[in-house]
């Protein structure tokens, strides 16, 4: 662990999901298969078809529409409905099939289990702070089972655009009618949850999953989540 700035008084954390309180690689893996397996079952045209050519169609959708970025879950339905229309299906079965292949890739991607020491930790810091989730993506606290343990998520898209533009943690912190320097932002992307949490005036703990070398630094950046207790301690 080391810290680069001091601390001011902390009475929030935040928290980032994905690859921060758990590994998200297989789920979105899982998430995709299940999606791909949809859309063999609904549109034939699509069985040798693999993630790359939805990923082309988000982002021709992203050149046209950029603010879609901010709403994943909503690029990923739109992309899905494009890349069908241009596969020759009318808009309307093509919308139908999108829905259906979506709502497979949601379910999948919100199956996450947390970890019994992730759950220990954040059971032991709601004693003592709230507790709060900021995501960019479009993963549910109360289906990984540790909603009870925070006061709200607050996702992108819906909520606010994405991290690092500040809009979500702004949000957060009027919504619990406190400053945003009494916020601590945990995240494992500098981008996202870094840049993001300081544009803010949040304060930033930094999950470095890769030792990696930034030119703006964190208030700390620690490299196991169980660290966390030791930090605010």
């Amino acid at each position: 662990m080391q810290l680069f700035k001091a601390l001011a008084p902390i009475s929030v954390l935040s928290f980032d999901l994905d690859d921060t309180l758990y590994d998200n690689k297989p789920v979105i893996a899982a998430a995709e298969q299940a999606m791909l397996n949809a859309l063999a079952q609904h549109a034939s045209v699509t069985k040798n078809l693999h993630n790359e050519f939805w990923w082309q169609q988000r982002r021709l959708l992203a050149n046209t529409t950029p603010d879609i970025r901010h709403d994943i879950g909503r690029w990923r339905l739109l992309g899905i409905e494009a890349g069908l229309v241009s596969l020759g299906l009318a808009q309307c079965e093509a919308s139908d099939i999108a829905e259906l292949a979506y709502q497979a890739f949601l379910a999948e991607r919100t199956r996450i289990s947390v970890s019994s020491q992730v759950k220990q930790l954040l059971s032991a810091l709601a004693q003592r702070y709230k507790l709060i989730a900021i995501t960019n993506g479009n993963a549910c606290i109360n289906k990984m089972g540790i909603g009870e343990l925070f006061e709200f998520s607050l996702q992108a898209g819906p909520d606010g655009r994405k991290k690092p533009y500040a809009d979500l943690y702004l949000a957060a912190a009027e919504r619990l009618q406190v400053k945003p320097s009494a916020i601590l932002h945990i995240g494992d992307s500098h981008r996202a949850d870094v840049m993001g949490a300081l544009n803010a005036g949040c304060q930033a703990a930094w999950l470095d999953h890769y030792g990696s070398v930034v030119p703006v630094l964190p208030h700390i950046r620690f490299e196991n989540i169980l660290e966390i207790s030791s930090i605010v301690a």
